[in-house]
């Protein structure tokens, strides 16, 4: 208990854990962008259960790796190699994982744009899923993100109790983000697409990732935000054509 209040009264501590609270809290908008946009299709009645359900997996999932963190470690040595080129667990598992989100956004992208869609995913009115598929699929990408941030972690510092501080800080930013962010997306059906778009690039970058090439997550999330930034300007075009045409009749 004393070195553990000793680690924590020295300034380099607090400096680590602020750093790896906002990587983190960072690292975490890809789960909570996909769980929002997969719990907005179930029926209304479930979707605040599923979002809990979700981002309290990511948290157990976040805190087991955390206790394995030798075995975390190994994930990122090679265990097979193929055309001159080694591949790492984690390699192998951003790989499936990126060619989930890919598939899964390419999905959804398409029923968007059918014109006599069999599930559209802007019609959340009905549900197009059950709760245990969605289930299923957040437990998925759950293990694939919480896999890549605490690689992260273990790579920007080697004292588990920073770790586990900044984990725990980290989700409970995405539970208290989790039904505002949900139910916005539920609002505005063109951020959907958005939305479905930043989950495809996601993706691209974790297959990427997976086979070598580093994709600096500054660049993806600063074409994130110029994205949020261009949809907002639309919405608020759109609020006050609306305000205009409302005063003329």
């Amino acid at each position: 208990m004393e070195s553990l209040i000793e680690l924590f009264m020295q300034p380099a501590t607090w400096a680590a854990l602020i750093t790896l609270i906002a990587m983190e809290v960072v690292l975490g908008i890809d789960n909570l962008i996909f769980i929002s946009i997969l719990t907005n299709k179930l029926p209304e009645g479930q979707r605040e259960k599923a979002r809990r359900i979700g981002i309290g997996l990511a948290l157990l999932m976040r805190l087991g790796l955390l206790a394995t963190v030798a075995f975390i470690v190994t994930l990122v040595k090679p265990v097979i190699e193929l055309f001159g080129q080694g591949f790492s667990w984690r390699d192998i598992i951003l790989i499936a994982g990126g060619l989930f989100l890919v598939w899964k956004a390419t999905k959804e992208i398409h029923h968007s744009v059918d014109p006599d869609p069999s599930g559209d995913v802007f019609d959340t009115s009905k549900a197009v899923m059950s709760f245990g598929s969605a289930i299923t699929q957040i437990i998925l990408l759950d293990l694939v993100f919480s896999i890549d941030s605490i690689i992260t972690a273990v790579g920007m510092t080697e004292h588990v109790p920073i770790m586990v501080v900044a984990v725990i800080v980290a989700v409970g930013c995405m539970l208290l983000a989790a039904d505002p962010l949900a139910n916005f997306i539920d609002k505005n059906p063109t951020v959907v697409m958005l939305a479905l778009g930043f989950l495809l690039m996601i993706g691209t970058t974790l297959i990427a990732e997976g086979f070598g090439a580093h994709v600096p997550k500054g660049y993806i999330y600063a074409a994130m935000a110029f994205s949020v930034l261009v949809e907002v300007l639309n919405m608020l075009s759109r609020r006050a054509r609306r305000r205009r045409e409302g005063k003329q009749d």
